[in-house]
């Protein structure tokens, strides 16, 4: 049996292209699922049913394989994770076309295809961000992201709290939440007394 499954990412965004593509594809509206939600998460209400009814045997259909996650290496494990369970995926308009129910053998092929494309993409993404801590790194600034609190912020806090302020109104004050505020503590210890001052 074939499932259809569609998604788009907002509520703003119109699912009726996907629909009508599986509708011809021969996919009742009954066994069409769809959700409006982002890839970011596999825990979407639809999918989530739609894998529930899937036994071995049955083809889940899509128009384009990043309807099924946020990115290549997702989507390749949620194939994985169906193949296991016998499990078929399939798409319809692709330039690299998937169905692993294919038995000639180009089902294999596409997947290896993609799995490289999927390395690869991590590949590049590593690369990048190594060349932009180096970028920031010779320009004297900070990697990563600007830190919310300055080390005198810090220290005024540390001071604060020293003082049996309440933590939430020292964040507060500070524009922060608790858990960051602790975190960055804990990143930053107090300074220890010298030798010198505790003679």
């Amino acid at each position: 049996m074939d499932f259809g499954y569609a998604r788009v990412s907002t509520t703003h965004q119109d699912l009726e292209r996907q629909l009508v593509a599986l509708a011809e594809h021969g996919i009742t509206e009954d066994r069409i699922y769809a959700d409006k939600k982002t890839g970011a998460t596999v825990d979407r209400p639809k999918f989530q049913e739609m894998l529930g009814y899937a036994r071995p045997g049955d083809t889940i259909v899509a128009t384009n394989l990043d309807r099924l996650g946020r990115n290549l290496r997702e989507c390749l494990n949620v194939i994985h994770d169906l193949t296991e369970r016998g499990v078929g995926v399939k798409t319809l308009r692709d330039p690299l076309p998937i169905d692993t129910t294919d038995t000639s053998g180009m089902a294999e092929i596409s997947v290896a295809m993609l799995a490289l494309f999927a390395h690869m993409e991590r590949v590049f993404m590593r690369e990048r961000a190594a060349h932009a801590r180096e970028v920031a790194a010779a320009q004297g600034k900070q990697p990563g992201r600007p830190r919310k609190l300055s080390a005198a912020q810090l220290a005024a806090a540390r001071a604060a709290l020293r003082e049996d302020q309440p933590a939430a109104q020292v964040a507060e004050a500070f524009g922060v939440s608790r858990a960051t505020l602790y975190r960055y503590l804990a990143e930053a210890p107090a300074a220890q007394p010298s030798a010198a001052n505790t003679e």
